[in-house]
């Protein structure tokens, strides 16, 4: 059995949802930056500390995604942690190209609420059309 086994009490102690997922929140390690948002289960994070990069669970598409898959801008791990409840996890990252939306801004947290409008706080770094094959 391998170090990352999915019966590995490190993993059992972490509270998965009903879906056998855990919200993981990408920051940057360099500026401090919360750049995303995204789930874990159990194979994406095993996946993640095997590779030295973030693996998600996309429930959109319904299986693991590489971050950076299509984009290059891949999240180097540094560091993982778990809060005090054991229910959410925080990756501490080298964001590549300093793009982690697929916006092609620096954070997926770019909407700020002014005047009850949600509003582009960030500029685009880098426009989409140029990053992703459509």
């Amino acid at each position: 059995m391998s170090d990352l086994d999915t019966s590995q009490p490190w993993l059992d102690a972490l509270k998965w949802d009903a879906h056998g997922l855990i919200p993981a929140i990408a920051q940057d390690a360099a500026s401090g930056r919360v750049v995303m948002l995204a789930w874990m289960n159990r194979e994406s994070l095993q996946e993640t500390l095997r590779c030295g990069h973030a693996v998600y669970w996309s429930r959109s598409r319904q299986r693991l995604w590489r971050k950076g898959e299509e984009s290059g801008h891949v999240q180097k791990l540094l560091s993982i942690r778990a809060d005090c409840d054991g229910d959410a996890l925080l990756l501490l990252v080298e964001q590549v190209g300093g793009i982690a939306c697929h916006t092609g801004r620096a954070s997926c947290f770019f909407l700020e609420l002014k005047d009850g409008h949600w509003s582009p706080a960030d500029p685009v770094l880098k426009d989409p059309d140029t990053i992703y094959r459509r």
